[in-house]
């Protein structure tokens, strides 16, 4: 099997900067055509906006919270590049919750920017999937990767909106992988740990003691760069993972096998 994109068109979320970013770009120089999204047009503009009619790269600003704005990314990905073959969805959102303050709404926050967006994204990139492929009776017509987190696994009260949404977002990729299988679309997930985006990196630089204990409760004892996602991503674009959906692949530096062991045996 191939872990070849050349050639496939790719929505990836997210794209302005941190993980979304990393992945756009390795995208984008393995062949792929690239419609680059994200809510912060200037930092896209800044990104992606020199490139050439020619080029297998576009950018599309908007607030993928509304469906308009969702089908409005669709259609100009169709318009740039005819169709759609992968769906990436790296836009997410970190804050902390206040877990016994009734007026926190970080759950709810979460919940609409990590997941519904997400979830709303891969119906209408699905359907387009399946309509593309009406004339193509045998082999795969798309792929969806959602980008989850370990902390869906771990219990941090100040963490529980981000938790929450991103265990959400890990069923949500099952359930679609179920739903879309006979539709010849694998639906897949990559959970990591600590890696160096855009929000990590302007906390650490605040909290260095932070970045510490980061590294000392990661077995490899480092902090993950963007660009290390992206191979995994790549992969579950590719048709090397073509045996494979609703799998949530790990990729965290062993820190979840410390939070195994601490854990008391049952």
């Amino acid at each position: 099997m191939s872990f070849s994109i050349n050639g496939k068109t790719a929505i990836v979320t997210g794209a302005a900067n941190g993980i979304g970013l990393a992945i756009a770009r390795q995208f984008a120089d393995r062949g792929a055509n690239v419609m680059c999204a994200d809510m912060d047009e200037k930092k896209l503009a800044n990104e992606w906006g020199d490139q050439g009619e020619d080029s297998n790269l576009r950018y599309f600003a908007g607030d993928l919270r509304q469906r308009l704005t969702i089908a409005n990314l669709v259609s100009a990905t169709i318009d740039a590049f005819e169709r759609v073959d992968i769906l990436v969805n790296a836009s997410r959102q970190v804050m902390s919750t206040d877990a016994l303050n009734v007026e926190d709404t970080s759950v709810a926050v979460l919940l609409e920017q990590n997941l519904m967006t997400s979830l709303h994204l891969t119906q209408q990139v699905a359907k387009r999937m399946i309509k593309q492929g009406a004339d193509q009776p045998e082999g795969q017509l798309g792929t969806i990767i959602n980008l989850s987190s370990i902390a869906s696994r771990s219990t941090h009260p100040e963490l529980m909106g981000y938790s929450v949404a991103s265990a959400a977002l890990e069923q949500m990729t099952r359930s679609m992988a179920l739903a879309l299988a006979p539709e010849r679309i694998r639906v897949n997930a990559v959970a990591f740990g600590s890696v160096m985006s855009a929000s990590l990196k302007s906390s650490v630089v605040e909290n260095s003691d932070w970045r510490e204990d980061i590294r000392n409760h990661t077995p490899l004892g480092r902090i993950a760069g963007p660009a290390e996602l992206t191979e995994a991503v790549q992969f579950l674009a590719a048709e090397s993972s073509g045996f494979m959906t609703g799998e949530i692949i790990t990729v965290d530096g062993g820190r979840s096998l410390l939070d195994a062991v601490a854990a008391p045996a049952h």
